[in-house]
């Protein structure tokens, strides 16, 4: 089988004290520490384990610059077969509709059975796969957290719905999925696997090469723009109640008596 699964490079938000800019209008982004969206390294994972038992390849690709390329290299040393840099100019300020037109136009030039994304990206949203699948006219679902490969041409998924409840369904293939966190147990990754594969080349296709028309994507084309970033007003924090358990119910139920919560 082979499965091309879609990754994001984000900031780190747990190695970054995320801090807006003088205008307000985007983060400060001067030395942050990025790595893979975290979703997507589930997605990786799960990529990974069906080709185990099915066989096949795993692709990763980003739509990004240069700097991109050390997330490739971090999945193929995870164990992914290639890695592939989306990249060009004519990408920058793309919103989630151009970045799925730039996968769109990767995934006519190639064959794939399964296309994998997260289930949303941490810096972002989570529209990318479901408009992916629009695009290409491929079966969708969200939210999953099992496949299961019935035979070469369906897979048996679950998806996480409201109340904890899981709804089993059968997809055909080719198909679009976002990968729900949680699905696996992503595998750890070394630094001997990351220098196996520090002077692999990461091959790079643009607009051209894409058959992508450069005005249907990138900041002229965007139809969601972010105008503004801001902090939320710190609130007065929460109230520590001490005391026994009976003590903490007691002042519990006078608080919420004292709000309106109880009659």
């Amino acid at each position: 089988m082979e499965i091309l699964v879609c990754a994001r490079r984000v900031p780190d938000t747990s190695e970054n004290e995320i801090q807006l800019n003088g205008a307000g209008n985007d983060i400060e982004r001067d030395d942050l520490v990025y790595s893979i969206n975290e979703p997507d390294n589930y997605a990786v994972e799960e990529a990974l384990q069906i080709v185990a038992k099915s066989g096949g390849n795993v692709t990763v690709a980003t739509v990004g610059t240069d700097e991109d390329e050390e997330i490739l290299r971090r999945e193929m040393a995870m164990g992914a077969n290639h890695g592939v840099l989306l990249s060009d100019d004519a990408f920058n300020g793309s919103d989630g509709k151009g970045i799925a037109t730039v996968l769109k136009g990767f995934v006519q030039k190639n064959r794939f059975d399964l296309v994998l994304t997260g289930v949303q990206a941490e810096d972002g949203g989570a529209q990318v796969g479901g408009m992916l699948a629009a695009m290409l006219d491929y079966p969708f679902a969200s939210l999953v957290n099992s496949i299961e490969v019935v035979d070469g041409t369906k897979l048996k998924i679950s998806r996480e719905i409201e109340g904890g409840n899981r709804e089993m369904s059968e997809i055909d293939l080719p198909c679009v999925l976002s990968i729900q966190t949680g699905i696996n147990e992503p595998r750890y990754v070394g630094m001997r696997g990351i220098r196996q594969v520090a002077s692999l080349e990461i091959p790079t296709y643009g607009a051209s090469d894409l058959g992508v028309d450069a005005a249907s994507v990138g900041e002229a084309a965007a139809n969601v723009k972010r105008d503004d970033y801001f902090v939320p007003v710190l609130g007065k924090g929460a109230t520590i109640l001490e005391g026994s358990n009976e003590e903490i119910a007691d002042k519990l139920i006078a608080m919420m008596k004292a709000k309106g919560g109880l009659q």
